[in-house]
């Protein structure tokens, strides 16, 4: 074991081959290849199979990481399947997107700073290799519970309540406004992070486990929308997980005019081909604000739109932004520039954007996390413009509003209050997982969230099933 395990001392990280950034600029397919099985092994055997491993304590979903890199380097790739699936629902999807370097990789107990394990290349290689060989198949219940879940969302959250309830025997609807499932893993996050195929190869082996998609359905507003009552009467309990698309407001002067538009539906017209003549980059000078994960996918769509300039502008440095390393090196590589330290003040134009108007910025002290604040300078200046797409993050809905839903309790920035136990809002029956509990935040979250709530849900159902009878009984 310790031959084919520990050779971290011996093999240097290796990433998974990349297409050249001139080629890649002109299409949207993923940018990264597969590990072939050499690569997976070795690269496997790098892990250290420490005593306690921080990448598994830093995964929100505990994946137990080392106990299958050790099952990759031994080829035992099936085992690894049953294993990695076991505690992630879409795996295949994590080894994509989630930010491995802020989370897993990054936590490398060998030293700060190591190049450790391409734990999320080896993740897809499992799931690759396990989707090829036919091992991945729907979880159909061996038997059906006669009670009903009604869904209201198809995220990653959504999503992985829905699987796990309907592999327990529940019959599970999912209601979804969009005309496919995924949220914004098919509307957001762009095909060269993430192929839509991969979505949808997912989203057909939740409906051959049974999981029935109303898609098209609208909840709590709009024409032919479905009220949260309705839901209410017609299943047995009710999962929140719409997620947060309202976009954080840009502020100042010019905010208003044409060519200043929001991330999301910028992104969205790009996934679905519905780009019109104010969110698409082609011939334009494009400034992104925001310095996320959104903000980057926001930059590299427009390069592959053919944008004569991309410029990203944030207000920390590179050091102190929210947004994957790795995602900033590679839009560098495909042609963008940063401009760091500057914060958006006036937006410059007649009807249409010709400019944003910039103040520098300077760091200040940092705060209990570690993390410094930013502080305002004198100095301003201007850069020119023709489309500004704001990446400023999102903030959720005010659904008891909107929803007529006056009881349905939020917490002070206005997501859905489940202080209580198990992922129950203050509604009897109906819970809520994912962005809109927790603000926008990792899909690997959305997944956890989507996992834990299932369980609530079911211990929630059997305590019901458990009073029927009783009351039965004692009838009888």
């Amino acid at each position: 074991m310790a031959e084919q395990m520990l050779r971290f001392v011996n093999c240097f990280q290796k990433l998974p081959d990349k297409r050249a950034a001139g080629e890649r600029r002109e299409d949207f397919g993923e940018i990264y290849a597969g590990f072939s099985p050499e690569r997976a092994g070795e690269q496997a055997s790098r892990c250290s199979q420490c005593g306690i491993p921080y990448c598994t304590v830093h995964c929100p979903l505990g994946n137990v990481i080392p106990e299958w890199l050790r099952l990759t380097t031994e080829g035992r790739l099936k085992e690894a399947y049953e294993l990695s699936s076991s505690t992630n629902s879409f795996p295949e999807i994590c080894g994509r997107i989630c930010p491995q370097d802020r989370l897993c990789e990054g936590n490398c107990v060998i030293r700060p700073g190591f190049q450790s394990v391409t734990i999320g290349a080896v993740e897809r290689y499992i799931t690759e290799t396990a989707f090829s060989e036919g091992w991945v198949v729907p979880r159909l219940p061996a038997e059906e519970t006669g009670q009903s879940v009604g869904i209201v969302g198809s995220g990653p959250a959504g999503l992985a309540c829905a699987e796990r309830l309907r592999a327990a025997g529940h019959e599970v609807h999912v209601y979804e406004r969009q005309e496919k499932p995924g949220g914004l893993l098919m509307y957001g996050i762009p095909g060269f992070k993430l192929d839509k195929s991969v979505v949808e190869r997912r989203w057909k082996l939740l409906e051959e486990q049974g999981i029935i998609f109303h898609l098209g359905q609208s909840v709590g507003y709009g024409e032919g929308a479905l009220s949260l009552e309705e839901l209410r009467r017609e299943h047995d309990a009710v999962f929140l997980a719409t997620g947060v698309y309202q976009a954080r407001q840009v502020k100042g002067p010019g905010a208003g005019l044409a060519n200043v538009v929001e991330a999301l539906p910028y992104l969205k017209a790009s996934q679905t081909g519905h780009e019109d003549a104010g969110l698409t980059a082609k011939g334009r000078r494009v400034v992104v604000l925001g310095g996320g994960d959104t903000a980057m996918d926001c930059v590299r769509t427009a390069i592959r739109q053919g944008a004569e300039d991309v410029v990203c502008a944030y207000r920390r440095d590179r050091d102190n932004m929210p947004g994957s390393r790795q995602e900033v090196l590679n839009a560098e590589e495909e042609g963008a520039r940063f401009d760091w330290m500057v914060t958006p003040e006036a937006f410059l134009g007649d009807d249409k954007v010709k400019a944003v108007r910039l103040r520098e910025m300077r760091l200040g002290a940092a705060d209990g996390e570690g993390r410094r604040a930013v502080e305002p300078t004198d100095t301003t200046r201007d850069l020119k413009a023709d489309l500004v797409i704001c990446a400023l993050g999102f903030e959720p809905e005010n659904l008891p509003e909107l929803w007529k839903q006056p009881d349905l309790a939020v917490t002070r920035w206005g997501t859905l209050d489940v202080s209580g136990k198990g992922h129950e809002t203050s509604l009897l029956g109906v819970f809520a997982g994912g962005d809109i509990v927790r603000g926008a935040s990792l899909v690997v979250w959305a997944i956890r969230d989507g996992r834990d709530a299932a369980d609530a849900i079911m211990n929630y159902l059997s305590a019901g099933a458990a009073r029927s009878a009783t009351s039965v009984e004692e009838c009888a």
